[in-house]
């Protein structure tokens, strides 16, 4: 009987066994989720003032051709994109500032 108690298999050691509980056992990262905001108080844009019934009148001369991508893309903006068209747009700032910057490619009537 001997023999047989000889040859029983060792026991493997318990330390993994107790790694895997350990793995287990620990708490997993959950992402935080931000709490909803509070809605800012929107910001009311000043009333835009009447249209003072100023027109500019805009006819296109020169060609975009080998013009910077923002010169055509401005008189695109303008409603301009062939030669001889012409548009009669209202007076403000941002269309003066569109008609300064492509002013060489324009007849401009006021």
């Amino acid at each position: 009987m001997a023999e047989t108690e000889k040859k029983a298999a060792p026991k493997k050691a318990a330390a993994p066994k107790a790694a895997v509980e350990k793995k287990a056992a620990a708490p997993k990262k959950v992402a935080a989720k931000a709490a909803p905001k509070a809605a800012a108080p929107k910001k009311e844009k000043p009333a835009k003032a009447a249209p003072s019934g100023k027109t500019v009148t805009v006819t296109q001369i020169g060609s975009a051709i080998g013009r910077p991508k923002d010169q055509g893309a401005t008189l695109v903006g303008l409603g301009l994109n062939k030669l001889h068209r012409t548009r009669t747009l209202e007076d403000t700032p941002s269309v003066r500032g569109m008609i300064g910057k492509v002013a060489h490619l324009l007849r401009v009537e006021e």
